[in-house]
């Protein structure tokens, strides 16, 4: 007699999460940077490995000041404003960071807010922290309702908030009175409550769009998180970061696996670090290439979000799966993701983007 495995109840029947990997000549599904890193960047990066593996032998530098020093640095040009080190926190991806925020402040008995739609992840991160988790609704837009969402976060009274700014998958942008409304509502939750704004595509945000960087100082409650994979062109390194008061990262501290962030890791991350501006213009072009994209979707009637991401939401289709196929068929992997009705396509290189574009005038007849 073969025993049962005591898989959690939540659990049973369940699949982990992960997009299509499908071997197609474009791939536009995932939002990666579509830019591999120079040969200047590789080489640098290979230096670093080879020095960090001569002390492989040891544990690594289990609080990484060295990294959070250059993070804190980058953000300063970036964004303009000051962090200091002890106010960043990283992990092995965004996700491992969002899982640390919700080891911390989630738990059971506890709730996590967050607006639909959005990142199909974060209530994934909830489950796994036996944290309940509940959505209000974005307005027809995909902005947020700033009266629905202070009212959701009185009713609810969550200890996490989770705000996706650009949000996944729409690339809408979190507008700075938005933000502070939902600081306001969360400073008034008894016991606490932790603001996350996931800055993932944040890079990307059309020139005049904040960054939530800049309500950092007057909010100990907010965090804001960042990550290398996508602007960078990092996403196999794995390396997510979050910028918050240092209290709230001593927090975090308490929760993560001893020395969880390796030594290759942290060398590849200050590797690249180092070349933040050479990475930094491929940005621009993304950008340029994105804004073209909306603009010629728009041209050829289809309904497209704002987007200040390295993505393009647009719809509406009757049979949005007939469309994904037909792209897939010629050649062209994008997401099936969002509402109904709905694809969502990334930023790739402006062969690749062409290429998107034949294939969705032959499917769609556009």
């Amino acid at each position: 007699m073969t025993p049962s495995l005591p898989l959690r109840p939540e659990l049973q029947g369940l699949e982990p999460y992960g997009a299509p990997q499908l071997d197609v000549p474009v791939l536009l599904n995932v939002n990666e940077n579509p830019y591999a890193p120079s040969d200047g960047v590789v080489a640098d990066v290979a230096r670093a490995v080879a020095e960090a593996t001569r002390g492989l032998n040891r544990y690594p530098d289990r609080d990484f000041l060295d990294l959070r020093r250059d993070l804190a640095t980058y953000l300063a040009r970036e964004s303009g404003v000051t962090v200091a080190p002890e106010g960043i926190w990283a992990a092995n991806g965004s996700n491992e960071v969002m899982l640390h925020l919700l080891q911390a402040f989630g738990g059971p008995g506890r709730t996590a807010l967050s607006f639909a739609p959005t990142y199909s992840m974060y209530p994934e991160y909830a489950r796994d922290t036996s944290t309940a988790w509940v959505t209000a609704q974005r307005a027809e837009d995909f902005t947020l309702d700033v009266d629905r969402a202070v009212a959701a976060v009185a009713e609810h009274a969550p200890s996490v908030v989770l705000l996706a700014s650009p949000n996944n998958p729409t690339g809408t942008a979190l507008a700075p009175a938005a933000g502070e409304a939902v600081l306001a509502a969360a400073a008034r939750v008894p016991g606490g409550c932790v603001v996350v704004v996931d800055e993932a595509y944040g890079e990307f945000r059309r020139e005049g769009t904040p960054s939530a960087l800049e309500l950092l100082a007057d909010h100990p409650h907010l965090a804001v998180s960042r990550t290398m994979s996508k602007a960078f062109g990092l996403a196999g390194a794995r390396l997510g970061y979050l910028a918050a008061a240092p209290a709230l990262v001593d927090a975090l501290r308490v929760v993560r696996l001893p020395y969880h962030l390796s030594a290759v890791t942290q060398a590849v991350a200050r590797a690249a670090l180092a070349h933040s501006d050479e990475l930094m213009a491929q940005v621009g072009s993304l950008r340029a290439e994105r804004d073209a994209t909306v603009t010629w979707l728009r041209e050829r009637g289809l309904t497209v979000a704002e987007t200040d991401a390295n993505f393009v939401l647009f719809g509406m289709f009757d049979d949005r799966h007939a469309v994904w196929q037909g792209l897939l068929d010629r050649g062209v992997l994008i997401r099936e993701v969002g509402p109904d009705g709905w694809l969502r396509v990334s930023i790739g290189t402006p062969a690749e983007m062409t290429a998107f574009q034949d294939a969705l005038v032959e499917v769609a007849g556009l």
